[in-house]
């Protein structure tokens, strides 16, 4: 059996990241043998993937390699992370970056409230001067051990691995990013009081990034890294239909072609594939058996989410919606 703690001072060797991966595996998760498979897979679980991120998606699980998505906000990075969490059945485990987010909030802090509730309770028992040592020791073990993501994933002692997102990493300032490159290396926390922690089962992970700043390199090396684009129109109806079955496929068309043109306006927020989801599930909603241009102004709110955008479509960009609608 592969052990998930080793005491601080043990002398054995470190339990290497890998060692245990395929036996886990191989016992609750059957690894894809092709590309093919891992696009079966992800379709059945409602995500329809492009050749070019099944086949980064495939490598991630065979090779063992954290995936690092890079793209637009809305193109479908964490939507992917959780579908694979249904696939392969593991938890799924979510930690989201901010700016000014560090290794406490994302790996783990003690309760300190209900340690000092535990001390003053030992106070009021009478418990004696010599258990202080003993009083201490009950203060900092995992009963009042608060686990954050990062540590959660790692002491994940499912046979099933986890599945950790690291969402929107550029958020995080350079001192999270060493951080996390560290955590990632080894997938081992020392936590002082309790020892050194080791996964038995190593999570799968999934880095994000909208770009809104350039991650270091360092960290993407880590990964296997895939830019995740709007999808094309025809894709994006398959995917509308997949998702909203009983929309029907001439409005989907419609209004993925609406979708692809407004993507080309350099608006501040261009819709992705969720606000195209919401704008079919609405236009369903409201009995719409075609896209207007009375149906398109009074529904810009489900797919547009700022007034800048909106105002540039409704001013200069009516027209040109309108045509590839008729063509589509």
């Amino acid at each position: 059996m592969c052990p998930s703690r080793r005491p601080a001072s043990a002398a054995s060797r470190p339990l290497h990241r890998g060692e245990c991966q395929g036996v886990a595996l191989a016992a609750v998760f059957t690894a894809p043998s092709t590309t093919a498979d891992v696009s079966a897979a992800l379709t059945k679980h409602g995500y329809l993937p492009d050749e070019g991120l099944s086949t980064v998606v495939y490598l991630s699980l065979t090779m063992g390699r954290p995936l690092f998505l890079e793209g637009d906000a809305g193109v479908g990075k964490t939507e992917l992370a959780k579908v694979l969490a249904a696939w392969i059945g593991g938890d799924f485990i979510r930690l989201q970056c901010y700016e000014g987010i560090d290794a406490a909030q994302a790996l783990y802090e003690w309760d300190y409230t209900r340690q000092l509730l535990h001390l003053r309770t030992a106070e009021a028992a009478g418990r004696a001067a010599s258990d202080a040592e003993a009083i201490e020791d009950e203060l900092y073990s995992e009963r009042f051990l608060i686990r954050r993501p990062l540590l959660r994933a790692i002491d994940h002692d499912d046979a099933t691995p986890a599945v950790l997102l690291i969402d929107e990493v550029d958020r995080a300032d350079d001192e999270f990013e060493a951080f996390l490159l560290e955590v990632l290396s080894d997938f081992t926390v020392t936590v002082p009081e309790l020892g050194t922690i080791t996964a038995a089962q190593p999570p799968l992970v999934v880095v994000t990034s909208n770009r809104t700043r350039d991650v270091h390199d360092a960290l993407k090396r880590r990964c296997l890294y895939h830019w995740v684009s709007h999808p094309s129109v025809e894709r994006e109806v398959e995917i509308v239909k997949l998702k909203l079955p009983d929309v029907d496929g001439a409005l989907a068309r419609q209004v993925a072609s609406a979708v692809s043109v407004m993507r080309e306006m350099r608006l501040y927020k261009p819709p992705g594939v969720a606000e195209t989801i919401d704008w079919a599930t609405a236009l369903g909603r409201l009995g719409a058996a075609e896209l207007d241009t009375p149906m398109l102004e009074a529904t810009l709110g489900t797919v547009l989410k700022y007034r800048e955008d909106t105002q540039r479509v409704t001013s200069v960009g009516m027209e040109m919606i309108m045509a590839a609608v008729a063509e589509a």
